[in-house]
Order: structure tokens, then sequence, then C-alpha cells
């Protein structure tokens, strides 16, 4: 039995993702999860930044196929893949994501201060466009 999305983010939100990442997720012997699911709510950091003095950001995964398409609802996530960048702070696109996501970037999923995954962004979708205020 595959359980389908109910709703994307992009239905949801009413416009595109701000970008696409690949990611791996850490195993459980690498301090990871024991499962993740679509729509987990991590955090996002920046590769080099520190969690208390500058902060992680609401940036959430919706991890998708290789079409491009939502994964399904209740099945696990594999280790490795991509996953489309939903910003939820519009204000904060313009005043600190616009000039720090860039193709290449690299990052790390974060649960509280703790690193669950790298990321690399591979592609900017409309960060720019996207609403910059709430």
């Amino acid at each position: 039995m595959t359980v389908r999305l109910v709703r994307t983010y992009e239905e949801i939100r009413g416009y595109k993702p701000d970008f696409v990442v690949s990611y791996r997720l850490y195993s459980p012997s690498e301090g990871g999860r024991k499962a993740t699911y679509q729509h987990l709510r991590c955090d996002f950091m920046y590769e080099g930044d520190d969690p208390v003095k500058d902060g992680i950001f609401m940036i959430h995964p919706e991890f998708i196929e290789r079409d491009g398409r939502p994964l399904d609802e209740g099945l696990p996530v594999p280790l490795e893949g991509k996953a489309t960048m939903w910003v939820l702070v519009p204000a904060m696109r313009a005043s600190i994501h616009c000039s720090r996501i860039a193709v290449g970037t690299r990052g790390h999923f974060m649960e509280g201060p703790r690193k669950i995954g790298d990321v690399t962004v591979e592609q900017i979708v409309a960060l720019r466009e996207n609403p910059q205020t709430s």
C-alpha cells in the first residue's frame, strides 16, 4: 500500500521552492535519526557556522524523486537524494539567504543543535522571486 502525499509544500504555500539540495542523512551509527519521513521539520545551518553564535534557520526540506515529484508520505526517506528547500521566514530571504545561498553552498540539516545530515545547494529555484515579507 502506497500512501500518497496529500498536499505538497508548493500547494500549501502557493509558490515554488526556494532552492534544491542534494543531501546525505546520517545513519543511526553516525548519530542520525532511526528513520526520516517526508515533511521532517528539521532546520538548516550553513557549513562553518556555529549554531549558538550564528544560529540555525527555519528552512525545511521536501524530499523529492529523481523526476522532481515529492516522495510519498509515510515511507522512509532514503539516506541520500534530493530535496526542495523552503524558507519559512520570508523576511530572511532578502536579509540573509539571498546573499548566502548559491549553487555549491554547503550546509546541514539540524535537529536542535545536532547535525543530522549534510546538504549541497544544486539549484536556485525561486529564492529571489518568492515573498520577502509575511
